[in-house]
This record gives C-alpha cells, structure tokens and sequence, in this order.
C-alpha cells in the first residue's frame, strides 16, 4: 500500500481539567496513534481504550501510577482523571475514545458501567480486544468507501467484548483487577452495578448500607458480605473511596478550598476527606493540589505527540495482530506499479540507477535477498529506466538492435527498506523476511517493440529467501543430509518460459507476497 505522509509534531492546549471531545456527525469515535511525549491530567465524557503498540508509557490514573507495556490495554472510564507521559523508550500507543452519547442507544446508559482490564492476564478476551482495536486502525488509515460503517460496527463489537468480560471487579493492592470469578455469575454482576451505580449517583449526600439494602431487597448483613466479598473493601470504605476520587476534579479544576471540597463530597467532617483522601493519595489534598497544579482557574497546559504514519501503524498492527493484518491485506487488491516505456525515447539517454535498495544490498546480510540483483547486474547491460522497485537494461544499441531485454523487480517497500536497513543482524533480517507478507503487482509496457519473444522468468520468492536465511543461521552439523538437501532445493528459484507476440507494445506483469524479486529475460526468436 502507497501512503503520502508528512510527519507533524502535534501540540494540544488543554484549558482546566475537562477536555471537549469533538466527535463527526458520521463517525461516532476519535482514534489517534501517536509516539506521545506528555499529555497533561485531563479528563473527558467519553469511553476511552489505550492500546499500547510499541514501547512504553506511564499512565497515571486517579491515585495510582501504571506502567504500560507493548501488548497493554487500558480502559479509561467516563470522566477518569488520567495523563501520560514518556518513558526512556519509544512508544507508539493507540487512544480510542467513543461517544457515550451515541452508543448509550444500543446499550443503555453506559457512563454508569466501570471497564477493568488485567494488564497481566492472558485470557482470550484480551486477544479479542487486540484483534478489533486492529481492524479499526487499519480501516482508519485506509478510509476506503463506507469505512465509517465498518469502524461503527467494529466499536460495537469491542463494546460487546467489553460489557461481556471486563466490567467485573475487585481492589489488589490498592488497584482495581478484573474480576473472574465474578464472571460467571451474571446476576451477581448486574447487583454489583447497581450498586455502585447508585453510590456514584448519591455519594455528595449521606447514604447508607441500608437504603441500598432495602433497594436490592437485601439483608444488611449479606448486602455488606457482597460488597467485601466482590471490592475487597467495605461498604463505607468504597463510598469514601468514590468520594475521594471524585474530588480530584475539584481539587485540580477549581480554586475551591478543602473545607468546601469536603463538604461538597458529603464527607461530614474535613478530617475525614483528608484521611480518606491519604489512603489513597499518599499525601495532603493541599499537597496533592500543589504538586500537579499552582493556578487551577488559569490552568493551561499543552499535550506534545508527534501522530504516526500510516506505515508505521501497519507495521505495528503487522507485529502485534498479525492474523488481523494478514486477512486485511488479503481482502485488499495490491496497487501496481506501472512502467510505461517508450524504447524509442529512451535509447540514446544516460540514465542512473534509481532502485531505492540497491544501496543496500550491498550488505553482506543481506545476500540472500541481493542475489537476483547480482545476477542482474552481471549482465552488464545498459539502462533503460529505472524506479524504486525495478531496473530495465538491454544489450542493444538501437530500436532496431534490440534483441534482448531484461527486467528485475523487487517487491519491497520504503517502510521496510528501511527496517531492513537499520537491522543490527542476520537474525533481525530474518525475522523481518518472515513477517512481511505484504502483495506487490509490476505492470511493465516496452513501447515499440514488435515480433516474436522468449520469455524466461526467475523468481526468488518470500519462502526461498527465507528458508536461505534459515540455513545461514543453523549451526554447523545440526542437520542431516537429507535435511540439508531438502533446505537446498526450498532456496532455488521457480523458473518459467513462455513465447509471447507482440506487433507495437510487449507487455509484462509480475506479482508477489513478501520480500520477493523475479527476474524476466525477454529474448527475440
């Protein structure tokens, strides 16, 4: 795929706290993918999925700090304080934010639902996650006809995922984990939501254990087994715990004094909310206030990422959902590379070499892929044209000498002429040849000839290169002779002849998957 992309580094002035998602009248979701340097403690109405593609991030949420790693996702619910800022490492990480407004047709009020994801859990589900977050990226970067349909019907699709195996929960170590084994007990879940619905609802007012009790026409005492057994804290404590966190908003977002932020919270005494307030903070409101902002009323802070190419979020989809970017690039007709040449008009000219790989492939790693363009250049023929991924030369020296012409095209991209170009190692090369799968097309018209041809073609294919790099890594005598033999005839080229006629234009098409070249020697009878 041919993509035109100009890096931008981006800066988003975040005025206070909230930050105003502004969503398309057609497509009810904002999807960036950035290499992210800092994004201020913000929060927004929206459903928000962190996917981290590459790298790492610090995400700091409420009270507590995460590290996020490559493969991690994170639900960041309906107006959860959260920032991020860089670690000592690259990352590239995918921020989806949906439009609660709009899905809450579907699925009922979902601001009242709380999303968890265990980060180290290896469940199904969080493949599932991995594999809709990458069909939406793809269908984003390549905005085909109707692709708002398809990213609408995927974010139903996570959404389902999400309200199916994420929104049960517990407290470990002072953090919120999905919750299996609640799971399976559904009617138990949707208790639970109620329940914490209704104290996000009421926590600015005195509530009790009791008046819940009496809505769930439940006994105090099982209602309170519930909550302990489900949250791992007690009723009152998870009330002060909402309290709490609600009142970061205000604490951060407005000038308001402690005593009427406690108050505010429905906390009867202010030595209360700062009691509360230190389990979960570890320091001072006033403290905690200080630190992350001075002047909260005239509060202006800027969020620094650079977004990322097409390219690059293909390739990290590639690596991370690889079953996801391979059906994408199955379902999808490869643009071909067309080379129209007038023989004619380039006969006589100097012409300079302009294959983009040629450089390198003078590398010693990467002689298993350079062979075809050894081979070419060995005929030692002049050059007729040239392109980033082909090379056409003759032995003749006019129109009317040519007998003969050849033809080498590559099947790789600048994105990974690139990776290849920066890969320390034979064994990074190989990785790089086994993963790429990506379809290439070559339509090459030679205006002016005319008469009869042989046509012989030489094609180095994905698997020869691959099983070539396969048999340079093997260490000596691990294999038989009869393994041996067999690798040796997986790395020798497909070889084909054919006639063709022409009478003004020849006309050759080539296609290929993966790290691929084919040779085509066009010879008059």
């Amino acid at each position: 795929m041919l993509y035109v992309w100009i890096h931008e580094r981006e800066i988003l002035e975040v005025h206070m706290l909230k930050e105003k998602s502004h969503f398309r009248e057609e497509l009810p979701i904002n999807v960036i993918t950035a290499h992210i340097e800092e994004y201020p403690t913000h929060f927004h109405d929206d459903l928000e999925v962190v996917y981290v593609l590459e790298g790492s991030i610090n995400l700091k949420n409420g009270y507590y700090n995460y590290l996020l790693k490559q493969g991690d996702i994170f639900i960041l619910n309906d107006r959860e304080i959260h920032s991020f800022t860089r670690t000592d490492e690259d990352n590239m990480v995918m921020m989806l934010q949906m439009d609660l407004s709009y899905f809450s047709n579907y699925y009922g009020n979902l601001k009242n639902h709380f999303f968890v994801t265990d980060m180290h859990d290896e469940d199904e589900s969080l493949d599932v996650l991995r594999n809709i977050l990458g069909r939406i990226m793809m269908e984003v970067i390549e905005k085909g006809y109707g692709y708002e349909h398809k990213v609408i019907e995927s974010t139903h699709n996570l959404l389902a995922c999400l309200l199916s195996d994420f929104q049960y929960f517990a407290m470990e170590d002072g953090k919120f984990i999905n919750e299996n084994k609640n799971r399976a007990n559904k009617v138990l879940a949707g208790r639970l939501r109620r329940i914490t619905d209704y104290m996000y609802e009421n926590y600015t007012r005195k509530l009790t254990l009791n008046e819940i009790a009496e809505r769930e026409h439940l006994s105090i005492y099982y209602l309170s087994h519930v909550i302990k057994e489900a949250t791992g804290l007690s009723f009152q404590d998870l009330l002060s715990f909402i309290r709490v966190e609600e009142s970061e908003k205000l604490l951060l977002g407005t000038n308001k004094k402690i005593g009427a932020i406690s108050e505010e919270m429905g906390f009867s005494a202010v030595r209360y909310y700062i009691k509360h307030f230190k389990t979960w903070f570890n320091m001072h409101p006033q403290e905690y206030r200080k630190k992350y902002t001075d002047k909260p009323n005239t509060r202006k802070s800027t969020a620094k990422y650079v977004r990322c190419s097409p390219q690059e979020i293909e390739e990290a989809i590639r690596k991370q959902v690889k079953g996801v970017y391979n059906d994408y690039i199955k379902g999808k007709k490869p643009e071909p590379v067309i080379v129209d040449l007038d023989i004619q008009s380039a006969m006589g000219k100097e012409h300079q070499e302009d294959l983009f790989i040629g450089e390198l492939l003078e590398k010693d790693d990467m002689k298993p892929v350079a062979r075809p363009y050894n081979l070419m250049k060995s005929l030692k023929e002049a050059l007729l044209a040239s392109g980033p991924n082909y090379i056409i030369t003759t032995s003749g020296q006019n129109v009317e000498t040519i007998n003969s012409i050849s033809i080498l095209v590559y099947n790789i991209n600048d994105f990974i002429k690139n990776e290849l170009q920066n890969a320390e190692n034979r064994e990074k090369i190989f990785e790089i040849c086994s993963q790429y799968e990506e379809e290439g097309e070559f339509l090459i018209k030679c205006q002016g000839l005319s008469g009869d041809f042989n046509v012989s073609r030489y094609k180095i294919s994905q698997k020869n290169i691959v099983t070539a790099y396969q048999e340079g890594l093997r260490a000596p005598g691990v294999a038989s002779k009869r393994e041996t033999l067999i690798s040796s005839w997986s790395t020798l080229p497909d070889v084909e002849f054919s006639t063709i006629t022409t009478s003004e234009a020849l006309s050759i098409r080539s296609t290929m998957r993966g790290i691929s070249a084919e040779i085509i020697l066009i010879d008059r009878q």
